[in-house]
């Protein structure tokens, strides 16, 4: 027989006891899963739950034994979800489906693309930009990436310089080896699209700046810089990650700022952000609420989401986000002013009434110094977020995903 792999192998190792009918403890038909009772028909939840990706359910290409576990407390006899599940990631490196069948493959259900919150994905929101001519940069499908977020006339960074190539000089066998025409057929760029860390940061920094020191026309060599400057829509924040190393790894946040410094010492001036997605983006939560909407929609949930749950491993990502997200829907149920998040597209009104933080110690938690307990780290938030060390302090700190679980079944009166 095949050898059984994520889920299916769990649940192939899993007694199932009938329980005998008795009305007075109210259980009738039910069954008994390690410790779990699931009815025939429960109620329709009335939370949710956000799942970071890397350092909780996932290490680089492993899958985190606690995952699977928690899984199999979440989908009921016929393979489904009991509640409202999406996967928030600030990876954005790859396409929506290709995470959505990765995550499929790890876990031992079918998740769908409709699930995964790439760190990119509120940028559908923001339509004004989307006939515009965008630098994009980054790795991996591109092209492919940017259209499914609605923008139609893109340049990546390699043909930006393909076009120009003496404006790469780093590297010195990329250089040019005579000298090239001028142009003067280019179309102008428009703006600029960072969706993630790019391979060569020397030629996405050289460029990227090119274009918005000469106003999208880099072949021009415009002495005075323009400022405001173009556009910029940039995804993912993250400074670090947690992959197979033992010490996390420069995550994009590293290369923006990079890219923030080298602006601020050339012209001497804040290089700003129309728009800055991933978590601990208020705008990237409403997102997953509307997209935690249309998926209790489908299944037939009549109750509203009332609490998220934020899981994750990152106190300055999803700690921080969920934190600040809560404080958000507080502000708006105090009717006072809240927090600007873009002019995108006007929102169903929320029905989220507030967002538990939970953070788990199989990532960038876990790899943190014992010894620097109780010690004040520096903040390793994106410079657009201030330092509010109240919003970095998790609701709930547990060992991993499936004492995560645990704990927000305990909290629903679910166990």
């Amino acid at each position: 027989m095949a050898a059984l792999s994520g889920l299916a192998a769990l649940r192939a190792g899993r007694r199932l006891w009938k329980l005998p009918a008795r009305p007075s403890a109210g259980l009738p038909g039910c069954w008994l899963r390690r410790g779990y009772i699931v009815g025939r028909a429960e109620s329709p939840p009335t939370f949710g739950l956000l799942f970071d990706i890397d350092g909780v359910l996932v290490r680089g290409h492993r899958v985190i034994p606690a995952a699977l576990e928690a899984f199999g407390k979440l989908i009921n006899s016929q393979g489904q979800l009991r509640v409202p599940v999406v996967f928030v990631t600030n990876a954005g490196n790859i396409l929506q489906h290709s995470k959505a069948q990765e995550l499929s493959d790890l876990l031992g259900y079918k998740v769908d693309p409709d699930q995964v919150i790439l760190s990119h994905s509120p940028m559908k929101l923001f339509s004004q930009y989307h006939n515009k001519r965008m630098l994009v940069s980054g790795q991996g499908p591109l092209v492919e990436n940017a259209r499914a977020l609605g923008f139609q006339n893109v340049v990546t960074t390699d043909e930006l310089r393909t076009a120009f190539p003496e404006l790469d000089m780093v590297d010195l066998e990329r250089r040019p080896k005579t000298t090239q025409r001028p142009r003067n057929d280019f179309p102008a760029i428009e703006g600029v699209l960072l969706l993630g860390e790019p391979v060569r940061w020397e030629t996405n920094l050289q460029l990227i700046m090119d274009v918005l020191l000469s106003n999208g026309n880099p072949g021009t060599g415009q002495v005075t810089a323009p400022y405001p400057h173009l556009p910029v829509l940039a995804s993912n924040m993250d400074l670090l990650w947690m992959a197979e190393a033992k010490m996390p790894r420069f995550g994009h946040g590293s290369f923006l700022l990079c890219l923030e410094a080298i602006y601020r010492k050339v012209t001497g001036k804040e290089l700003k952000y129309e728009g800055l997605m991933g978590k601990p983006s208020i705008l990237t939560y409403q997102y997953a609420e509307d997209v935690m909407r249309r998926q209790a929609e489908r299944r037939g949930w009549s109750a509203p989401v009332r609490k998220l749950y934020a899981i994750g491993d990152n106190p300055v990502s999803d700690v921080y986000g969920a934190n600040l997200f809560n404080q958000h829907l507080q502000m708006a149920k105090r009717g006072e002013e809240e927090r600007g998040t873009g002019g995108q597209q006007k929102r169903q009104p929320s029905t989220i009434q507030s967002c538990v933080s939970i953070l788990v110690c199989t990532g960038i938690h876990g790899s943190q110094d014992p010894g620097s307990e109780g010690a004040q780290l520096p903040f390793h938030g994106h410079r657009d977020f201030s330092f509010s060390p109240e919003l970095l302090e998790a609701s709930h700190i547990v060992h991993d995903v499936d004492e995560a679980v645990q704990l927000v079944f305990r909290q629903e009166g679910w166990a």
